[in-house]
């Protein structure tokens, strides 16, 4: 491995380098390791493959690849009058109440939910396991007959809510 000198001239005030020199007219002098060719093509070659996988996560990626997968979250603009949603999971027991589900009961991210919605629209069977995971954290709850992912769509004018929404089920699960 090859050493170059680096001189640095001083300002203010400059850190004292554990194995820089000053030389007579105040001049910090510091020994710099260079990379020798090996090195060098292997930190070209990680930064490429790493380039390659963050460009293959955006073209054909979920949000499973993290962090190689598509910037998706930042991806769109909506209008300033689109309707903004507001996802939630929702259950009805046996006593027919309705129960929020959320992270804190089941341990899933409301996130989590939003990122699968159009998997759990198609193949709603998938979420028998919100309502395994809610027995499972409140075992003296009563049992789950039905689990709902729910939209509210707020709608907007300018930007700012009337007051005004809707909701959609998105999908529905109800144990055989």
């Amino acid at each position: 491995m090859g050493l170059r000198l680096a001189i640095c001239t001083e300002r203010d005030h400059i850190r004292q380098w554990a194995d820089g020199v000053r030389d007579p007219a105040g001049t910090l002098i510091v020994a710099m390791e260079t990379l020798t060719p090996l090195a060098r093509r292997s930190r070209v070659a990680v930064t490429i493959a790493g380039l390659l996988l963050l460009l293959a996560g955006t073209l054909w990626g979920s949000d499973d690849h993290f962090p190689f997968g598509p910037f998706s979250m930042y991806a769109g603009v909506n209008r300033l009058d689109d309707p903004a949603p507001d996802t939630r999971v929702e259950g009805t027991d046996v006593t027919g109440a309705t129960v929020l589900l959320t992270e804190a009961n089941t341990g899933i991210k409301r996130a989590e939910i939003e990122g699968q919605i159009d998997k759990l629209r198609s193949q709603p069977a998938l979420l028998d396991s919100i309502a395994a995971a809610y027995a499972d954290r409140n075992p003296a709850a009563p049992a789950l007959t039905e689990v709902r992912v729910v939209i509210r769509w707020h709608e907007l004018r300018g930007g700012k809510p009337t007051g005004v929404y809707r909701d959609e089920v998105a999908s529905t699960w109800q144990p055989a």
